[in-house]
C-alpha cells in the first residue's frame, strides 16, 4: 500500500464511478471500496462526496438502480450503468485520455525543443 492517499482531480469522480460501475453493479459502499482497491489506496472517496455523485448521476439518467440485499444481508441500494451511462463513461473516457496524453507532452517537452 501507498504511504499516503491523493485527492482526486477536479471533475473525475463521476467518470470512476462510472467506469467502477461498468465492471459489476455495486451499492455506495461497494463502489467506495473498489476505488480504494483499484486505485491501490491512492484515492478514498468519502461518503460525503460519493453519495451526492450518486444521487446526480442517477437524477441525470447515467445510473439505474434497485434496493436488494448486500453481502451482510442489509437492505442497500445497488447501482448499475443505464445505456446513456455507458455513452457518457466512453465520451469522459476518451476526453481524459486526449487531456493527460497532451499534459504528458507538456511535462516532457524540454528547452529548445518547441
Amino acid at each position: 500500500m501507498p504511504d499516503k492517499s491523493a485527492p482526486l482531480v477536479q471533475g473525475t469522480l463521476d467518470m470512476l464511478i462510472l467506469k467502477t460501475l461498468a465492471l459489476e453493479p455495486l451499492h455506495g459502499y461497494g463502489i467506495g471500496v473498489r476505488i480504494e482497491q483499484i486505485s491501490e489506496g491512492i484515492f478514498q472517496v468519502n461518503a460525503g462526496s460519493l453519495f451526492p455523485a450518486l444521487r446526480r448521476l442517477e437524477r441525470d439518467g447515467m445510473l439505474n438502480s434497485e434496493w436488494r440485499a448486500s453481502e451482510n444481508n442489509r437492505r442497500a441500494k445497488y447501482y448499475s450503468l443505464s445505456a446513456a451511462g455507458r455513452k457518457r463513461l466512453k465520451d469522459e473516457t476518451r476526453d481524459w485520455e486526449k487531456q493527460t496524453a497532451a499534459i504528458t507532452r507538456i511535462l516532457r517537452a524540454a528547452p529548445g525543443e518547441i
